[in-house]
C-alpha cells in the first residue's frame, strides 16, 4: 500500500491567541504538515464546513465565546468530521470530571501549556500514522468491496452468457442461410461491376487502336494515343486486382518481395502527363524490396506523389523528393522498419491537421481550389494499416508537405482475416 506524502496531512490548529497558533506552526514546520489555522471555536467550524480531510485538531480548551468542549461537541454532530480526532491543548490541570467530559465529546488526548515540542511533534506523529493506516484500510476495504461486487457481477453475467450462447447458437443456425444468399449476390454484383468497369476501357482501347492504324498524325498525337491505351490497358489491370481483393481476405502469399524502385518508377511513368503539364520533378533515391500487396503499394505511390503534383504553389514547379532509412525498431513491435519519407514543395499544411487529412472525405481546400474526392489519403492509411505498417505527416503553410511510410522489413506467417476492398 501506498504511503500518503507528508504534504498531504492537514492540521487544524485552533487558539485565540496568534503566538500560539505560530508556536504550533514552527514546531511542526519541519514535518512538512499542511497547518491550516483558526483564531475561534466559531472561525473552526465555519473552516471545516469547507474542507473536511483534516487528519487531526490541536484545540485550545480557555477562548472566548465559546471554548474547545463546546466546539468539539459541534464538530462531532456531523457525521463527515466525527473520525477526525481531537488533541486539546490548556494551560490547567483540570480533574477528573472536567477531562472526563473532553474525553466524552470526543478528544482523544491532552497536551499542556508550554507546549512540550517533542512531545507535540511525537503525538501528532502518532495520529498523523494512524490516519495514514486509517486511510489505508479504508482503500482496502473499497477494494474488496468492488471485486466481491465484480464477482457478483460476473457470475450473474456468465448465467446470461449461457443463455445468450445458447440464443445465439440458435440465431446463427438461422443466419448461415441468410449469409450464404447475400455472398451470393455479392459476388453476382462483382461480376457485374467488373463488366460495367471494364467495358467503357475496353471501347477506349479498341478504338484508340482503330484511330491509331487508320489514321496519319504527328508524333506527338501517335504518342498520345499509346499513352491512353496504356493507361487504359493499365486500368483494367487495377480493376481486376482489387475486384480480387475485394472478395477475399489478405492472406501470407499475397504479399511479395517487391524492389519498391522499380514499383514507384512505374507510378512516375504513370503519371508523366501531368508531370509534363506541371514541369514537376520526381527524384527518387535508393529504396528497399520489401514484403508487400504490390498493386495496393503502388495505389498508394500514387496517391502521394499525385497529391504532391497537384497541391503545387502557383507559379512554382512540382518537386517530389522520396527516399528510405532503415528504423532498427518500434516501440512494442517486433522486428525491423524501414521509414519512406515523401516530401514535395507544395503549399502545405497546419500541422494540426495532420490526422484529419488521414479521415475519409475530409478536405483542407475546396474542390472548386483542387480536383478530388478527399478518399486518396484515407485509402493510403487503410493500405498501410494492412501491410502492419504506420503512416503519419507534417507539413507547413506554403512551405510543402512530408509523408512519412514505415513498413515492416517482414510480414507474420500469418496476416489474419483482413479484407481488402475497393475503395
Amino acid at each position: 500500500m501506498q504511503t500518503q506524502p507528508t504534504s498531504e496531512i492537514k492540521i487544524l490548529a485552533v487558539d485565540d491567541r496568534e503566538d500560539n497558533l505560530f508556536s504550533i506552526e514552527t514546531i511542526l514546520e519541519k514535518d512538512s504538515y499542511t497547518i491550516v489555522k483558526a483564531n475561534s471555536g466559531r472561525a473552526a467550524l465555519k473552516i471545516l464546513l469547507q474542507q473536511q480531510d483534516f487528519s487531526l485538531i490541536l484545540m485550545d480548551v480557555q477562548m472566548p465565546g465559546m471554548n474547545g468542549i463546546e466546539t468539539a461537541a459541534l464538530i462531532y454532530e456531523r457525521d463527515k468530521l466525527k473520525n477526525i480526532p481531537i488533541i486539546f491543548i490548556t494551560a490547567h490541570s483540570y480533574e477528573d470530571e472536567y477531562m472526563f467530559k473532553g474525553y466524552q465529546t470526543g478528544g482523544v488526548d491532552y497536551i499542556y501549556k508550554p507546549i512540550n515540542p517533542d512531545l507535540l511533534k511525537v503525538k501528532v506523529g502518532i495520529f498523523v500514522e494512524l490516519y495514514r493506516k486509517n486511510r489505508q484500510l479504508q482503500a482496502h476495504e473499497k477494494k474488496l468491496l468492488a471485486s466481491n461486487a465484480a464477482l457478483q457481477k460476473e457470475i450473474e453475467e456468465r448465467k446470461i452468457s449461457e443463455e445468450k450462447i445458447k440464443d445465439l447458437n440458435r440465431q446463427l443456425v438461422r443466419n448461415n442461410s441468410h449469409l450464404k444468399a447475400v455472398n451470393e449476390e455479392l459476388d453476382r454484383f462483382a461480376f457485374v461491376a467488373s463488366h460495367d468497369l471494364q467495358e467503357p476501357l475496353r471501347k477506349i482501347r479498341v478504338f484508340s487502336d482503330l484511330i491509331l492504324q487508320r489514321s496519319a498524325f504527328s508524333e506527338d498525337s501517335e504518342r498520345y494515343f499509346k499513352k491512353i491505351i496504356d493507361s487504359s490497358s493499365r486500368m483494367q489491370h487495377l480493376i481486376n486486382d482489387i475486384l480480387q481483393f475485394s472478395r477475399h481476405n489478405i492472406g501470407a502469399n499475397d504479399f511479395v518481395d517487391t524492389d519498391l524502385n522499380i514499383l514507384v518508377n512505374d507510378v512516375v511513368a504513370e503519371l508523366e502527363v501531368k508531370m509534363t503539364e506541371t514541369a514537376a520533378v520526381v527524384t527518387v533515391e535508393k529504396l528497399p524490396t520489401l514484403p508487400v500487396v504490390p498493386v495496393l503499394m503502388r495505389q498508394l505511390f500514387y496517391n502521394i506523389i499525385n497529391n504532391g503534383i497537384k497541391f503545387n504553389k502557383r507559379g512554382h514547379s512540382p518537386v517530389i523528393n522520396i527516399c528510405a532509412d532503415r528504423k532498427s525498431h518500434r516501440e512494442n513491435y517486433n522486428g525491423g522498419f524501414y521509414k519512406i519519407e515523401i516530401s514535395d514543395n507544395g503549399i502545405g499544411f497546419d500541422d494540426k491537421y495532420a490526422d484529419d487529412i488521414f479521415v475519409v472525405f475530409k478536405r483542407l481546400h475546396s474542390y472548386h481550389e483542387f480536383e478530388g474526392t478527399g478518399m486518396g489519403l484515407a485509402i493510403c492509411k487503410k493500405i498501410v494499416e494492412k501491410h502492419n505498417g504506420f503512416i503519419s505527416a507534417s507539413g507547413k503553410p506554403g512551405k510543402g508537405a512530408t509523408f512519412i511510410v514505415e513498413l515492416p522489413e517482414s510480414q507474420p506467417l500469418s496476416v489474419g482475416d483482413n479484407v481488402i476492398g475497393a475503395q
